[in-house]
C-alpha cells in the first residue's frame, strides 16, 4: 500500500461522504453515445479531469519505470500469456486452485480458497481499483490484478482507474463505480453540493475487519 502511495489518498477518503446525486450526474454527463467516454467531463459548470496523469496528481500514486523500459511492469504482465500455475501458487491456500469451467479451461478461483493477503486485496479492488459487485470468487482478469498487488508488480493506478471509469459509463449497467472518489475529485474542482442525503463509506479495511471477513484459517503464512 505505501509502496504505491495507496495510503495517500485512494484508500484514505474516510472524510468524504458520498453524493450519488453528484455521482449519477456525473456518469450522465460522461457518456458518449457516439463512442468512447472522453477523458473529462463538465459538471455544474466545472470541468473534472479523469485522465491518467490527472487522477495519479490527484490521488499522489507513483509511477516508476524501470530503467530502459518504456512499459510498467504490470502492462509489461498483462501482454503476457496467463501463468495459471504462477497465479495459483501466488492466491491460494495449499492443495487449490482454479476451478475449471465446462470447457475444461481455468475459469475462476473461489474466494474461501484464497489466501488471507489475497483476501484483502481482493476487497481492496472491489471498492478502490476494478469495481464490482461480484465478490464471491475471482476471474481470471481479476485474478491476474491481484497477483500484481500480492507480487507488488509496478502498476499506473491512474491509468486504471480511468479506464474502468469511462468502460462504467459507456456500459448499460446501473453500477455507479468510484463514488466517493468521484464526489471527492468534483468538490476539489469546485462543484457545488447541494443535497441533503449523503451515502457513508465502505468500512475501512483494518483489522478487525481482516480478522472477521478476511482471514482464511487454512492460510499457513500469515497468522492474525
Amino acid at each position: 500500500m505505501e509502496r504505491r502511495n495507496l495510503h495517500k489518498r485512494l484508500t484514505n477518503l474516510v472524510d468524504s461522504n458520498i453524493d450519488l446525486a453528484l455521482v449519477k450526474e456525473f456518469y450522465t454527463n460522461l457518456y458518449n453515445f457516439k463512442g468512447p467516454s472522453p477523458k473529462q467531463v463538465r459538471v455544474r459548470g466545472h470541468v473534472v479531469k479523469i485522465d491518467a496523469d490527472s487522477l495519479k496528481t490527484f490521488l499522489e500514486t507513483l509511477v516508476v519505470l524501470a530503467e530502459g523500459e518504456t512499459l510498467l511492469a504490470y502492462s509489461r504482465y498483462c501482454r503476457l500469456p496467463t501463468n495459471i500455475r504462477e497465479i495459483e501458487v501466488s492466491l491460494c491456500i495449499p492443495s487449490q486452485g482454479f476451478v475449471l469451467n465446462v470447457e475444461g479451461h481455468p475459469g475462476k478461483i473461489l474466494r474461501k480458497d484464497l489466501t488471507t493477503l489475497a483476501q484483502v486485496l481482493s476487497v481492496l479492488s472491489y471498492s478502490n481499483l476494478a469495481p464490482t459487485s461480484h465478490t464471491s470468487d475471482l476471474t481470471v482478469d481479476r485474478d491476474r490484478l491481484i497477483f500484481g498487488l500480492v507480487s507488488q508488480v509496478d502498476m499506473n493506478v491512474g491509468a486504471l482507474i480511468s479506464g474502468q471509469i469511462t468502460s462504467m459509463a459507456q456500459s448499460n449497467s446501473s453500477r455507479l463505480g468510484f463514488p466517493a472518489l468521484i464526489t471527492a475529485l468534483c468538490k476539489s474542482k469546485g462543484v457545488a453540493s447541494d443535497s441533503l442525503v449523503f451515502e457513508r463509506l465502505s468500512p475501512v479495511i483494518n483489522l478487525a475487519y481482516i480478522w472477521k471477513n478476511c482471514q482464511n484459517l487454512d492460510d499457513l503464512i500469515v497468522t492474525i
